[in-house]
């Protein structure tokens, strides 16, 4: 429910209007909740995490994660379509590799403010 302006004392409507100006749009905020929404998830984070030192096939994350090979898949099939992994094929082994360095920032940056707290 959104507040009147009436209900409340705006003492620095100018930092408002800036502010306001300066938010990204409503498709930008969803994209990015659907992007902590899928980086939520414990099994997610270990991938991306593995994923962030090196490039792995299936097989190294079901050793790492001592996970099965279906389960892990189905978690990267959800990377992939968020577009936080890639994947390339070499022969008959498929690689898995972070999207991009931004990826890799965003994971890293968070890591860094969880740790910082402990």
């Amino acid at each position: 429910m959104k507040r009147k302006l009436n209900e409340c004392e705006m003492l620095h409507i100018d930092i408002v209007k800036v502010v306001r100006s300066q938010m990204y749009a409503e498709p930008v905020l969803d994209g990015v909740s659907n992007l902590f929404k899928i980086m939520g998830d414990k099994t997610r984070c270990n991938i991306l995490c593995a994923l962030s030192q090196n490039e792995l096939c299936v097989c190294a994350l079901t050793v790492l994660l001592d996970m099965s090979k279906s389960a892990i898949s189905h978690q990267l099939r959800v990377l992939r379509e968020a577009k936080l992994v890639r994947s390339r094929r070499e022969g008959k082994n498929v690689y898995y590799s972070l999207d991009d360095d931004h990826v890799k920032d965003i994971f890293r940056t968070a890591a860094e403010h969880v740790s910082e707290r402990e």
